[in-house]
């Protein structure tokens, strides 16, 4: 079994499923499209969404690709030795096209002819089934087809082996992984999948069914694979190695932060883990845009970069990030925006530490003053120098040890729980709806966004515009644009009516698939980089607008209604920000 780089496994993977006739699609961004149920790209089928719900996709119903995807609820977990922020996904997908057999067999020939993996150190797990949903034997018959032993396959509940939806409705559907068993003895005979020892190295998401609002599971015409399979996971499981860091993706980070801090990485695994893994993954979200901030994503990629910085401390080791953040330039070569974003990244890396670490000599002064009248400090106090100046408990205990004072724990941890229900509540309450709904309101609005962009091109005078971001849910659209100042109340006012006239006119939405460059040849609007396949889908509203876009929309301006511009703001530097409704 061949040892595998990550470059290697990558291109690997690429050229074994171009070889079953799969178009390899772009690595896209980690910043959602028009999509606010979620801030990152978690995987690579939520940057294909519309075509999963029955949208032609330009480079056809077979694709590959390798993402980059952002998980944030693991931020927590990472300092062990395999939670990671950002890591890599391998997918392929069918749209319509082929189904369970031959996934379950192109995986399987991946594995075990191009990987070289020993054919009795796999085996598989498939959907038991419930009262909603059959059980998937299908997927077993094919399994034992292909060699797998009957006791090597093993069914489980819909908790374990059912994905989706993404929403309350949508597509969704059973699920197969694929387990490797880890050491070098002779797997037993009788796989159980929860034995550590045997690791999930590939899933295979079968999605037959829509779940709609009635809570009904209809069988889809359109069935979809996709499979997903991370990078990192692979490259340590192939190698038997039994921390990730110690794999290429990670130990020139490593080696970088032993250097400075002139300590081992051996004893003191946790602090170099979520400095590198911290650091890794606030490069890549800077390239794609975010800057550090106090909401969103500018707000998790702020908390990475403290945390890193905080850990950085134990170390003893300040005005890092930045010579931390270099080897990451030497093992992503092949992100060619990482590497165009360089000089942004690591201004934007030491702008955030600086002004953090002047933020923490404030909080020490603070502390200093709460711990000189009291010899207890309480969870209010404990709670505010966690929440304002990002102290985490460790550190206040630190502080408050060297001063032969007390922290009242319990009460913090209570403050804590408290403020991440409000959190929860919040973020439920704002991520509520999005593209994945598929909802006619949304489709509406998705539609009224080009032609708020192009009627601010008409009126603004300038063909310069560009959409900067957008948020649509079934109330309202936001729509980023690059623009130096605050725009007039007639201007604003000629950029309602312009839109609200392109309505009454009625006009019939035309969609076309095209190449790239005859897109851009007509003046559709995108940014031509990297981001595109070599065909695209362009939408176009006669010769008043004509854009790069993936859906969804209506078919007639007619069925949109009554435009309003709720307001106009900054959202940062050169960028404004308008929000608007369908009345």
């Amino acid at each position: 079994m061949e040892i595998l780089t990550r470059k290697q496994l990558i291109q690997k993977y690429i050229e074994f499923f171009k070889s079953k006739n799969h178009k390899e699609i772009p690595n896209a961004s980690l910043i959602p499209e028009n999509d606010p149920t979620t801030l990152f790209i978690g995987s690579g089928v939520e940057t294909i969404i519309p075509y999963v719900l029955r949208q032609s996709h330009p480079s056809g119903k077979r694709l590959v690709n390798n993402q980059r995807s952002i998980r944030t609820r693991d931020i927590g977990e990472v300092g062990d030795e395999f939670h990671h922020t950002l890591f890599e996904m391998l997918g392929n997908w069918s749209l319509g096209d082929y189904w369970k057999e031959e996934a379950i067999k192109m995986t399987h020939e991946f594995l075990t002819k191009t990987l070289k993996i020993p054919q009795e150190k796999l085996a598989a797990t498939c959907f038991k089934g419930d009262k909603n949903t059959p059980k998937d034997t299908e997927s077993e018959k094919i399994y034992l087809e292909i060699g797998f032993l009957k006791e090597r396959i093993a069914f489980l509940p819909k908790e374990d082996n059912f994905w989706g939806p993404a929403g309350k409705t949508g597509p969704c559907g059973p699920n197969t992984e694929i387990f490797y068993w880890k050491p070098n003895s002779k797997p037993p005979r009788k796989f159980n999948p929860k034995d550590n020892n045997w690791l999930e190295i590939g899933n295979n998401v079968l999605m037959e069914y829509y779940k709609n609002e009635k809570l009904e599971f209809i069988e889809q015409n359109q069935k979809t694979i996709d499979f997903g399979g991370g990078v990192e996971r692979i490259i340590v499981t192939l190698a038997g190695l039994k921390d990730n860091y110690l794999a290429d993706m990670w130990q020139p980070i490593i080696k970088q932060i032993e250097k400075l801090s002139k300590k081992t990485y051996k004893e003191n695994q946790k602090a170099m883990r979520i400095i590198a893994d911290h650091i890794k993954a606030s490069c890549f979200i800077i390239a794609d845009g975010i800057f550090p901030s106090n909401t969103e994503q500018g707000y998790v990629l702020r908390r990475l970069i403290r945390k890193a910085i905080r850990y950085g401390r134990q170390l003893n080791i300040k005005n890092f990030t930045t010579k931390v953040a270099l080897p990451i330039f030497d093992i992503y070569t092949d992100y060619q925006h990482l590497q165009k974003n360089k000089n942004k990244i690591l201004k934007e890396l030491e702008k955030e530490e600086k002004r953090f670490l002047e933020t923490l000599e404030k909080g020490i002064t603070i502390f200093n003053k709460i711990s000189e009248k009291e010899k207890k400090i309480n969870c209010k106090d404990a709670f505010l120098l966690y929440q304002s100046y990002g102290f985490p408990l460790e550190m206040t205990k630190e502080l408050a040890f060297e001063k032969g004072a007390k922290i009242d724990e319990i009460g913090f941890e209570k403050e804590c729980k408290k403020h991440q229900k409000l959190s929860r509540t919040a973020t439920q309450g704002k991520f509520k709806s999005g593209l994945a709904d598929n909802s006619e309101q949304t489709t509406k609005l998705h539609t009224t966004t080009h032609l708020l962009l192009a009627a601010l091109k008409k009126v603004l005078k300038d063909p310069n515009i560009h959409q900067k971001g957008s948020n649509i849910t079934p109330e309202r659209l936001r729509l980023d644009f690059n623009f130096p100042k605050k725009l007039t109340n007639e201007e604003l006012k000629k950029i309602q009516e312009i839109v609200n006239q392109k309505i009454r006119q009625s006009i019939p939405i035309a969609c076309e698939t095209m190449s790239v460059s005859k897109a851009k040849k007509q003046g559709a609007e995108g940014v031509f980089n990297d981001k595109y396949s070599d065909k695209v889908t362009v939408y176009s509203a006669n010769n008043f607008s004509k854009e790069i876009c993936a859906g969804p929309h209506v078919t007639n301006t007619n069925e949109l209604g009554n435009f309003k511009i709720i307001k106009e703001e900054s959202s940062s530097a050169g960028v404004r920000r308008i929000k608007a409704e369908l009345l």
